[in-house]
């Protein structure tokens, strides 16, 4: 490029700045005109999950003619194995129940978990737009259970849940909807490589690789696999970028969190790699928060990723029962608190063992799984992930916990629940919390836990009608949106229980909307 002085630089004005900003950062992008396009769409959308879905059925509402990619062999990345619960600030359950909701404790619950590191616009636009989301699902004929259960962080009951008790429950009558409309083309085994601009350098297609196969046994999939035949595709309106976080990304994540070492198992599909965040990085897009990654504290070590008994520590035993340090017998945190407050607690119990095997026990009875959806407590138990006991000496006994300081922690936890409150560590028991139940109806249940990778809070930013940030201008990239895991800000330093499915359905919803 000709040198040009900063004088010269003034006398372009700010169109010409921002031209020359724009090419700098697009260094090495496909341009236009030196493609022959092989397809042509209004819209072209990157992922088929929560927010993948949503965007192509807004924008097939507005008449366009969308293409949907999925590099993987079937649908629905992590959403489809997500629990099905979705926070919905203000919704019908909670009116019924007579749960007053605002939009200023939604967003105070938000900041206190996300260190106040959160884009307080973006959550605005998801207490907002969040009903409307959970209205048109239920146009869609996703099934709720009507009931408002109690999440993560959240310092009221507010999250719906799928009668399925799975994001399949979503997921399923989504990709009906769009197999049904006419305008709309879905390719699977299609990975999306780069992104190809016009001359003004906004987003016009993409190229991918049809008939890829993601391959298991290699250390970075992104830069080793070579399969696939390249095809470029034309996006006349633009591209939406709803490709998840990276989570499954061994590499990318330790070079953000080099303390979450390879051998720290994730819940999400092998899928989540950081290929098309780092795309959206050499396009322009200002990365935000990439350090943030999240961990599920409700796994368990018997089982290989989510698992069958994360469901029943979550919804039985953190919101009904207790979780004790099986070397004291005793609670050591607060069974309500967030992710990353509970994840530290859970890990420095276990590092009271020579093997960081030291797993605290979640304590819950009948009465807490009688409350719940009973069918994953069932398979839990089958499957062994889950112990049922007659007594809680059994209990005890089982995970050789000392008898006598345990049975005074149930003892003083049930008369916690008895007063409506935790006087130890603040969980929430008034009786719209915990309906009374505390752990003194045989059978009692019991599951080990350990914290595995969940959720990346960071991604690329965008504003509130999704529209990816350039990092050089400050300015929304021409054709380019974004949606969910991929994107940052609105979740800060952590994320609130039933929050992910929150942020991909509204962002989702925006980002189809305005294309």
């Amino acid at each position: 490029m000709k040198e040009i002085s900063r004088r010269n630089f003034m006398k372009m004005g700010a169109t010409g700045a921002l031209a020359l900003a724009a090419s700098s950062a697009n260094a090495g992008v496909l341009e236009a005109k030196d493609i022959k396009f092989d397809e042509e769409y209004d819209v072209i959308v990157i992922g088929t999950g929560f927010a993948g879905s949503m965007a192509t059925l807004q924008a097939l509402k507005r008449g366009k003619k969308v293409l949907m990619i999925e590099k993987m062999g079937r649908s629905g990345g992590n959403s489809v194995i997500n629990a099905g619960n979705m926070a919905v600030p203000n919704n019908e359950f909670q009116k019924a129940a007579g749960i007053k909701d605002s939009k200023e404790a939604f967003i105070a619950d938000c900041l206190k978990d996300g260190q106040n590191l959160n884009h307080v616009d973006l959550l605005e636009v998801i207490y907002d737009r969040a009903n409307d989301a959970f209205e048109y699902l239920k146009t869609l004929g996703v099934e709720f259970t009507g009931k408002v259960i109690s999440a993560s962080g959240h310092s009221i009951k507010r999250a719906v849940q799928s009668k399925n008790t799975s994001g399949a429950g979503y997921v399923l009558p989504m990709h009906d909807a769009i197999d049904k409309n006419p305008n709309a083309v879905t390719k699977r085994r299609t990975k999306f490589d780069d992104f190809i601009i016009d001359e003004n350098g906004r987003v016009v297609g993409i190229k991918c690789r049809e008939d890829y196969r993601f391959d298991h046994q290699l250390a970075n999939d992104d830069k080793e696999n070579k399969t696939g035949t390249p095809k470029c595709f034309k996006a006349k309106d633009g591209v939406i970028l709803a490709a998840g976080g990276f989570s499954s990304d061994k590499w990318f994540r330790m070079q953000q969190v080099p303390y979450l070492k390879d051998n720290i198992e994730t819940v999400s599909q092998p899928g989540a790699t950081s290929g098309a965040l780092v795309a959206a990085i050499k396009l322009g897009a200002n990365p935000i928060q990439l350090s943030w990654i999240q961990l599920n504290p409700y796994t368990n070590p018997t089982e290989r990723g989510f698992g069958t008994s994360a469901l029943f520590t979550n919804h039985c035993a953190n919101d009904y029962g207790l979780s004790v340090n099986p070397k004291t017998g005793k609670r050591f945190m607060n069974e309500h608190a967030g992710r990353k407050v509970k994840s530290d607690a859970i890990f420095a119990c276990m590092a009271q063992s020579d093997k960081n095997d030291n797993y605290p026990v979640n304590i819950c009875d009948q009465a807490a799984v009688d409350a719940n959806n009973i069918a994953y407590t069932k398979k839990g138990v089958e499957e062994g992930s889950i112990k049922k006991f007659n007594t809680l000496e059994e209990l005890a006994k089982a995970y050789d916990i000392p008898l006598e300081p345990f049975l005074e922690t149930i003892k003083n936890f049930n008369e916690y629940v008895k007063n409506e409150k935790d006087p130890e560590f603040g969980k929430p028991l008034t009786k719209a919390d915990v309906n009374g139940i505390g752990i003194t109806k045989a059978p009692f249940y019991a599951s080990e836990t350990t914290p595995k990778i969940l959720y990346c809070m960071g991604g690329v930013e965008i504003n509130t009608k999704a529209q990816v940030i350039n990092a050089t201008t400050h300015e929304p990239i021409a054709g380019l949106y974004a949606a969910g895991e991929i994107t940052g800000g609105v979740h800060g330093a952590s994320r609130l229980g039933t929050m992910s499915m929150a942020d991909c359905m509204v962002f989702g919803m925006v980002a189809g909307e305005n294309i």
